[in-house]
């Protein structure tokens, strides 16, 4: 049981708020949110700072939902399940998800967080633009702005990474930052 306590102090040490790993979909999306509302409301939080979080949140979920690969028992232990977090430092919070995915995907999701990274605020507002006007919907209901939307919302850089499970599928991470105080435009 020893685990336990490692976990907690694990999760203290990082000032992690939430962490949950399983199977994702609409209710338990609610309860996330849900749960994480009530936490920011502990630490009274700005409400401008809020929306940002929830509004990061439901993208980073939503991700999960729509295109987290169902892996089925594919030699992997966590086959059919992803991982989000959310954390709170001095200064910013932290959000950070992860699932499963086909390894295919990997080159054109890099190439479009890479490209979303280079931009700043006007370059990420046309870029939302853009998409609005000429994108296409995948197969799966995305509309290719999660990404952007969170970018801009954030007004940082987008973290991300990529570890091989097996042939076909590939762990995917993304990590948000939302700063907590006004931030000098670059």
């Amino acid at each position: 049981m020893r685990y336990i306590y490692e976990l907690h102090k694990t999760m203290l040490d990082k000032n992690l708020i939430l962490v949950y790993e399983g199977e994702f979909n609409q209710e338990i999306t609610k309860s996330v949110l849900s749960m994480t509302e009530r936490n920011m409301d502990t630490y009274n939080e700005d409400g401008r700072i809020k929306r940002k979080v929830f509004n990061i949140m439901v993208e980073s979920l939503q991700n999960i939902c729509k295109h987290a690969e169902k892996m089925g028992n594919a030699g992997y232990d966590g086959a059919n399940s992803a991982i989000f977090m959310i954390g709170k430092f001095n200064d910013e919070y932290i959000i950070i998800s992860g699932n499963p995915m086909l390894t295919e995907h990997v080159p054109d999701i890099t190439r479009r967080l890479t490209n979303i990274n280079k931009l700043d605020k006007d370059g990420l507002k046309l870029l939302y633009t853009d998409q609005i006007r000429n994108g296409k919907i995948s197969k799966r209901g995305g509309a290719g702005l999660g990404f952007i939307d969170m970018a801009r919302k954030s007004g940082r850089k987008l973290g991300f990474d990529f570890e091989t499970i097996n042939d076909v599928y590939t762990f995917f991470s993304l990590k948000t930052t939302i700063p907590r105080k006004k931030t000098q435009e670059k």
